[in-house]
């Protein structure tokens, strides 16, 4: 395993957590908890998922430099490249059913990113 890409896992990681949380903060999570049309409960249940990923992100960080200070915790790099393929994924299959460029999702980028540069640690 190639533990110098696993830190730039871990690059790419905080990368995505300071562009969901900063930057996606203010262009989704705003507009959505200034929406009076959306039913409470899918409002707030909404609110709930956006900080789901904002943890996720974060803790995604954390579990890539684990690993890159204990290389024998392999498993955690494939579970981790294995969510963050499934992530990318759903985002391109969002995007396509609400007719958008999967690319103007930053999550497609980004956790396609993390998951290729994951899946190289693991084959170099």
């Amino acid at each position: 395993m190639q533990v110098d890409l696993l830190w730039i896992a871990v690059l790419i990681s905080g990368v995505t957590f300071v562009i969901h949380t900063f930057v996606g903060g203010s262009r989704v999570a705003t507009p959505l908890l200034e929406d009076t049309t959306l039913p409470l409960a899918s409002k707030w249940l909404n609110y709930y998922c956006w900080h789901i990923v904002t943890i996720y992100t974060f803790l995604m960080s954390g579990g890539y430099a684990f690993v890159a200070l204990n290389p024998d915790k392999i498993e955690l790099v494939i579970f981790l490249t294995l969510l963050n393929s499934c992530f990318a994924c759903l985002s391109v299959a969002v995007a396509m059913k609400g007719k958008i460029h999967p690319l103007r999702f930053p999550s497609t980028t980004l956790f396609s990113l993390v998951s290729l540069v994951g899946l190289a640690s693991l084959l170099v």
